[in-house]
């Protein structure tokens, strides 16, 4: 692809040393085997935090725990937890004792709705609305016994904005800006914050996949379809790496953010400035 990284910035390195103050902290993060779950996961356990990484590949959440140990982060401070999150309530056990929240998992198909297989819309939905949902009501319990607690819901500009073909990915990102509002009001009486993060298309493998299945549903090569359609809105020319997804994640987690909540955080490039 043409869009070129962060100049000076390694993909994959580890996050810079701790300053967010998350010392004590127990953390959950959903998708943490790769992309911005990952780095999401390795970021909050630089800040002093204890990760609970969630992820349906067991053998990517094993190469994470092996990764952060091997950056001199204490052994157990990420602890892998293979799970389903179709599985709802497990899904729900899975956020107990969390200070911390970032529901981050997604799918995707791109695909003309007329078109687009209903079972295939409704996994979507379970696994980025209704997941979220239900691991947010079992972590807000505990969060409201401690007064304290941080609810981080990776969205998309998609919660802000619509393209076409992704009528499954849309509804779920906007549902989800519903719901962190929603808790935000809720939870601001108990200490405790919810907000989205709105990155444009981040260097991930899912967006690999949205490339080639773009450049199929539009009939053009995976290089016009960085270039004219991912990135033709945005004014920043390159993809968003993990790493700076993961920098806002920590920003809302910290101490200097507590007024920050019901708030979606773009990170698009320009692309909602048109």
């Amino acid at each position: 692809m043409s869009a070129s990284p962060v100049p000076g910035h390694t993909p994959g390195s580890a996050p810079r040393p701790a300053d967010a103050g998350l010392s004590g902290r127990t953390a959950v993060v959903t998708g943490a085997a790769g992309g911005i779950g990952r780095a999401c996961t390795l970021r909050l356990a630089a800040a002093g935090a204890r990760v609970r990484a969630v992820d349906l590949d067991a053998e990517g959440l094993a190469e994470l725990v092996a990764f952060a140990e091997r950056t001199a982060r204490p052994p157990g401070t990420v602890e892998a937890y293979a799970l389903d999150l179709t599985d709802l309530d497990a899904a729900e056990r899975a956020a107990e004792g969390a200070d911390i929240l970032v529901n981050n998992a997604g799918i995707q198909l791109v695909r003309p709705i007329e078109d687009f297989p209903p079972e295939v819309f409704s996994r979507v939905l379970t696994v980025m609305l209704e997941a979220p949902f239900r691991l947010v009501r079992g972590a807000l319990p505990g969060m409201y016994e401690r007064g304290w607690g941080r609810i981080v819901n990776i969205s998309s500009v998609h919660g802000l904005r619509a393209s076409a073909y992704k009528s499954a990915y849309v509804a779920a990102k906007h549902g989800l800006e519903g719901l962190s509002k929603v808790a935000a009001l809720e939870g601001a009486p108990h200490g405790v914050t919810s907000n989205c993060v709105n990155p444009g298309y981040v260097r991930t493998p899912l967006v690999e996949r949205q490339i080639a299945d773009q450049a199929v549903a539009h009939g053009i090569s995976p290089e016009r379809v960085v270039s004219e359609v991912l990135l033709a809105d945005s004014a920043v020319k390159r993809l968003v790496e993990p790493e700076e997804v993961a920098e806002a994640v920590a920003y809302l987690c910290g101490p200097h953010s507590s007024f920050i909540t019901g708030a979606s955080l773009t990170m698009d490039g320009g692309w909602t400035a048109h």
